[in-house]
């Protein structure tokens, strides 16, 4: 079955045909956790799904842009991703962090000052940790913009989310930071960026016509909603989510808004796949 059979909304098939209609000004936006690289018990394990770069370096000279926007650091997605150095990729963009971090093939890292709470909540949070009693398991990512708290290891990942995210939220806000859920995870990071905002502000920068969106996290929501305000406005647009592969459900708040929901990373690969050979007509 092909992407337009697979198309659940007539905003969604309004937005195929749109992309489709005109490549040329169309932005093909990603999440990269979860819907480019599987989910996996080690962040730093993490790598793009092997047909990612095949995919996107079909794809990526047929439209006006691909950008990937993620939580992570813009230089470590582009490595994970295997984006650097990338025949096909040059115009490639990563907005890291929220879109506190901008890489682009060739020219490297740009990025915003990076705000003092994040500091003093890496100096305070292991021992909270600790005073908490959070079960074995859990787990500090580091993102350097950010402190991402997993819970997937732990024995009962739900309970201790749960037993972490009054004390997590109430040290975030001592310190100017915010808490953003997600699958088994809390990350407190700045409050004043998220998708949403960082995919509107590179939509301008590229005077964007179609948008294709594609995430499968809480985190995604804010571009969703970015895409949804721009089909009021009559720009087409298409809201992908990718689901997980083992046999868990996809995140309901993703599931719900998005117009196509495809099989984790290896279905977001077949989606970018089919639609370079679309457009090669």
């Amino acid at each position: 079955m092909g992407i337009a059979e697979q198309i659940t909304s007539q905003a969604g098939r309004t937005g195929l045909a749109g992309l489709l209609a005109d490549p040329r000004s169309a932005v093909v936006g990603l999440d990269f956790d979860g819907t480019l690289a599987p989910i996996v018990a080690d962040p730093e394990q993490a790598r793009a799904h092997p047909g990612v770069v095949p995919a996107l370096t079909a794809l990526a000279p047929l439209v006006g842009s691909v950008v990937v926007v993620t939580g992570r650091p813009a230089a470590t997605a582009a490595a994970y991703g295997g984006f650097a150095d990338t025949p096909g990729l040059e115009h490639l963009t990563v907005l890291g962090h929220y879109g506190a971090e901008r890489w682009d093939s060739g020219r490297g890292v740009s990025a915003a000052p990076l705000p003092p709470g994040v500091a003093a909540v890496r100096a305070e949070l292991p021992a909270l940790l600790d005073e908490l009693k959070a079960p074995e398991g859990t787990f500090v990512e580091d993102k350097e913009r950010a402190l991402a708290v997993h819970t997937r290891r732990a024995d009962d990942p739900d309970g201790t989310l749960e037993l972490l995210r009054a004390p997590l939220a109430e040290l975030a806000a001592r310190h100017g930071l915010m808490v953003e859920p997600g699958r088994m995870v809390l990350e407190l990071r700045p409050p004043g960026v998220d998708k949403g905002t960082a995919l509107r502000e590179f939509l301008a920068e590229r005077r964007a016509g179609p948008v294709l969106f594609a995430g499968d996290d809480l985190g995604d929501l804010a571009a969703y909603a970015e895409v949804s305000r721009r089909r009021e406005q009559g720009h087409p647009g298409l809201l992908v989510c990718s689901g997980p592969v083992t046999g868990e459900p996809p995140v309901r708040e993703l599931a719900d808004r998005a117009d196509l929901v495809v099989a984790g990373p290896a279905g977001v690969v077949d989606l970018l796949t089919e639609l370079a050979e679309l457009l090669r007509g």
